[in-house]
């Protein structure tokens, strides 16, 4: 029986290198056998991370037939071409968020999984710390109340734009692909519900015309409403909070508390003015691919992920579309209409 998964690693991305690749190094059940990419540096990379191959071509690397699954860090305008190629060779696919451009792109991506046999994941990594399991566990006590709304914020200040994929509208850049897809994410999952209509509005950068910095309203089907605003062009944020009727929870460390060594707090605030911090720790990258490897080891389809990543595309689109129309979109299953 098969102790761990065989993965490979398309492009030597910053993201590979700074956080994932030393995640394989410490997961239990999976190991980097292979690396593409045409990259000078990469037999440095791939001796630092002990990755015993090097293949100059993504297509090299995929017909491997050593290679059990792919981590997919390219631009976010390649992830479905690849993930289709990967499907189709039979390999298993974690992919770096968004999992593609538009919800139609996504559902055929994930189509061409399943007729393909092979199990696709969303690297939406911080969902995996267990900080966001602890607030699901204060919400459902009652200790907050009955929730009413929620706000999450996510940003960076991109200092040096030029060359920088995020700042390339053609390779899917911008702040609502790179960072409000987080946030989105996290209303979702957190209140459990998807949303209704969505009105967004968004600031552009005028040279490389990618959005710089969007903000958005969610209504919810269970009737809450929800706020959100993701950016390039501010310093470092990176929160979300959940208001009730007698209280409420804040997370100061929401997405990325790898820069504090995975450390994070809950801070619990109640109507009479008292509160308490809880503290969670929790390496989320680790995590993830513990999580997607022990299901492709033992056969079982990753619990959430296929329909949510579908579902927070679907949101996503509905955002675009808002700022398009300068109106609220309604959100259903096939098509985005201007709600009246």
């Amino acid at each position: 029986m098969k102790t761990h998964v065989r993965w490979g690693v398309l492009s030597t991305a910053q993201v590979a290198q700074d956080e994932l690749l030393p995640a394989y190094m410490k997961a239990i059940n999976a190991a980097v056998t292979a690396i593409a990419s045409s990259n000078i540096k990469v037999k440095e990379i791939a001796s630092k991370f002990e990755i015993p191959k090097i293949y100059e071509s993504y297509d090299k690397l995929l017909e491997d037939p050593d290679i059990d699954a792919v981590y997919i860090p390219l631009p976010n305008a390649l992830h479905s071409h690849w993930v289709k190629k990967a499907a189709k060779k039979g390999k298993h696919v974690l992919c770096e968020k968004p999992a593609a451009l538009t919800f139609k792109e996504t559902k055929e991506m994930i189509e061409t999984c399943r007729e393909n046999g092979v199990m696709f994941m969303e690297g939406f990594m911080y969902h995996f710390h267990l900080q966001h399991q602890r607030v699901k566990e204060i919400i459902a006590s009652g200790e907050i109340g009955n929730v009413k709304t929620m706000k999450a914020t996510l940003s960076s200040y991109l200092k040096n734009q030029n060359g920088n994929i995020r700042m390339n509208g053609e390779l899917g850049g911008g702040s609502l692909y790179d960072m409000g897809c987080y946030c989105i994410h996290a209303i979702r999952n957190i209140l459990n519900s998807e949303p209704k209509r969505v009105f967004t509005s968004m600031q552009k950068d005028h040279d490389r015309q990618v959005d710089i910095s969007v903000t958005g309203l969610l209504e919810l089907n269970n009737g809450m409403t929800a706020i959100f605003d993701a950016a390039m062009d501010r310093t470092r944020t990176d929160y979300y909070e959940i208001i009730g009727t007698e209280g409420s929870i804040q997370l100061p460390r929401a997405f990325a508390p790898q820069v504090f060594k995975g450390k994070a707090s809950i801070l619990i605030y109640t109507e009479d003015g008292n509160y308490r911090t809880e503290e969670a720790l929790g390496d989320q990258y680790k995590l993830q691919v513990e999580y997607l490897s022990n299901c492709i080891l033992e056969g079982e389809i990753p619990s959430y992920f296929t329909e949510n990543t579908i579902n927070n595309m679907k949101a996503i689109d509905a955002c675009f579309k808002s700022v398009e129309k300068e109106a609220f979109i309604n959100v259903s299953p096939e098509d985005l209409k201007v709600s009246k």
